[in-house]
C-alpha cells in the first residue's frame, strides 16, 4: 500500500500583491484597488488622454503647478475603504512638496488631495457610481467627472459621510469654475474638455 502524496498548503497572495502581478502582465493598464476588489483599465485612447492634457494645461496656466499646489497625473491616493484600497485618478491637484506624504505601498495621504478628476473610459459606472463615495470618504474636497458617455461635466464637492453633498452637472455650451479651493480661480469651457462621444 502506497502512501497518498502530501501537497503543501499554496500560499495565499495578498490583494496587492494580486494587483502588482497584473500591473507586470499588462503594462499600461491602470490597476486600482476598488472596494477590495482589484480593477485594471486599457490603456486610454487619444480623445480620454486629450481631456486630460486640456485639463493640466488650463491647470498649469491659473497657477496650480506651481507655488503651493502641484498638478500630477497617475498619483495614488489611499482610500480608506478596505486594507489595500487605493486609486489612481486621471489627474489630482495636491499640496505642494508632500513628496513624505506618502503611505504604505506607494499611494499617498488623501489629506494632500485638493482636487482629483477622472475622463470616463470603458469603467465609466466606476468612476460615476462607485468613486464618489470612495473619494468622500477619502475627504477629497472637490471631485470632477469627465462623463464622456453622456456628454457632460460633473463637479462634486462638500464631501461628509461618504458622499458628496453638491453636485453640480454642466453641459456642452456651458462654461463653470472651479472652487477656490483648490488653489486658484479656474473658469473652463465644456466644449474645451470634452471630447467627442466615443
Amino acid at each position: 500500500m502506497s502512501a497518498a502524496a502530501v501537497e503543501e498548503p499554496m500560499e495565499q497572495s495578498t490583494l496587492l500583491e494580486a494587483a502588482e502581478l497584473i500591473s507586470e502582465q499588462f503594462p499600461g493598464y491602470r490597476v486600482e484597488i476598488i472596494g477590495s476588489q482589484i480593477t485594471a483599465t486599457p490603456p486610454p485612447n487619444m480623445q480620454h488622454s486629450r481631456s486630460i492634457k486640456r485639463f493640466d494645461r488650463l491647470f498649469e496656466a491659473a497657477g496650480l503647478d506651481s507655488g503651493d499646489s502641484e498638478v500630477f497625473q497617475g498619483i495614488g491616493i489611499r482610500l480608506p475603504n478596505g486594507p489595500f484600497d487605493f486609486a489612481v485618478p486621471d489627474l489630482a491637484v495636491i499640496d505642494a512638496e508632500s513628496d513624505d506624504r506618502v503611505l504604505e505601498h506607494g499611494c499617498y495621504d488623501p489629506a494632500i488631495f485638493r482636487l482629483v478628476l477622472e475622463v470616463t473610459s470603458s469603467n465609466h459606472l466606476t468612476d460615476l457610481k462607485i468613486k464618489p463615495g470612495l473619494y468622500a470618504d477619502a475627504g477629497v474636497p472637490v471631485y470632477v467627472i469627465v462623463d464622456r458617455t453622456n456628454q457632460r461635466v460633473m463637479v462634486l464637492t462638500d464631501p461628509k459621510d461618504g458622499e458628496y453633498r453638491v453636485h453640480a452637472i454642466h453641459h456642452p455650451g456651458q462654461s463653470f469654475t472651479l472652487p477656490d479651493s483648490i488653489g486658484a480661480s479656474v473658469t473652463l469651457a465644456v466644449d474645451d474638455v470634452l471630447t467627442a462621444k466615443e
